[in-house]
């Protein structure tokens, strides 16, 4: 029986751009940092949420095949990959925060659905979806 997921992975064009994007303008941690040969096993986590890691992952070997390796980089310049959610107290304030440290969004917030939400995208084209948390 498992105990729950502990690390989900994104793929990145880029491990130094994608963690330099999620420490010092997310506010992310580094849990994890190490090499075996050319791969690079890394991991971040949010400040607030410690028993779990977001994996920051290049396509390529061993894991992929040449082919394999070039159409997952399309997709994710694409935003073509699955949305990630960060949920936040206050989605004006945090958005304005964000902006201050160079995040670029993709959505300005917006009243909707009962909340706001609002969205940016990391350096490799991964789409994150922002959302207020409700009182």
């Amino acid at each position: 029986m498992s105990d729950g997921v502990q690390v989900a992975g994104v793929y990145v064009r880029d491990q130094d751009e994608a963690l330099a994007f999620y420490v010092d303008k997310l506010g992310f941690r580094v849990h994890t940092d190490v090499k075996n040969g050319n791969y690079r096993w890394l991991t971040v986590q949010h400040p607030d949420q410690p028993a779990f890691q977001l994996g920051l992952f290049t396509p390529g070997p061993p894991m992929h095949d040449a082919a394999t390796e070039q159409t997952l980089k399309a997709m994710v310049a694409k935003g073509a990959m699955p949305p990630l959610v960060l949920i936040v107290r206050d989605c004006h304030e945090t958005c304005a925060k964000m902006k201050e440290r160079g995040v670029e969004f993709t959505q300005e917030p917006i009243e909707r659905y009962g909340t706001v939400d609002a969205g940016f995208r990391d350096p490799s084209g991964n789409g994150w979806k922002m959302i207020q948390e409700r009182r």
